[in-house]
């Protein structure tokens, strides 16, 4: 089902609903994107096979946005977590990739919404997000719809 339908700017529609393995192509490659963004190597064939075992197997919450012309111009990937201090389910927004030349249309605004309606679904007490410090126009994005960014915990990870 469409989670969200309605006029980015300029007067383009769109709709923003959970992919499926019918949206794999089109996935794959915004997904490949997403990692050059993020400076890895191009592999559409490697991005395809990781969508889809996320998909099969129920991993993770995906969205797409489709323009009024069926072509997909944005995505977001969302993963379950639980807080046991909170004894609740968190989803971690890990995925949000807009192609240049929707961007500045509010298409990232809309997925955004989209995965804040699935966590209230869900029955999540929140999401949780993290982004290249350096990444401004993200940054500003989240800051514009109420995100706040985590002062109490400091995030530790280590490469294996």
């Amino acid at each position: 089902p469409i989670l969200i339908k309605g006029n980015i700017r300029m007067g383009i529609t769109f709709e923003v609903r959970r992919a499926d393995l019918n949206d794999l192509s089109q996935l794959a490659m915004l997904f490949d994107k997403y990692r050059q963004f993020y400076k890895q190597t191009p592999n559409l064939e490697g991005a395809r096979a990781f969508i889809e075992d996320r998909i099969k197997a129920n991993e993770s919450a995906i969205f797409i946005v489709m323009d009024s012309s069926g072509r997909s111009v944005g995505f977001t990937q969302l993963f379950p977590m639980f807080s046991s201090v909170r004894m609740r389910s968190i989803w971690v927004l890990n995925d949000l990739f807009v192609l240049e030349e929707a961007r500045k249309m509010g298409v990232a605004q809309k997925l955004i919404k989209a995965a804040e309606v699935w966590g209230q679904s869900q029955g999540a007490v929140g999401l949780e997000l993290a982004t290249a410090r350096d990444n401004k126009t993200a940054k500003s994005v989240y800051d514009a719809m109420g995100w706040k960014i985590e002062l109490e915990f400091d995030h530790y990870s280590i490469t294996l």
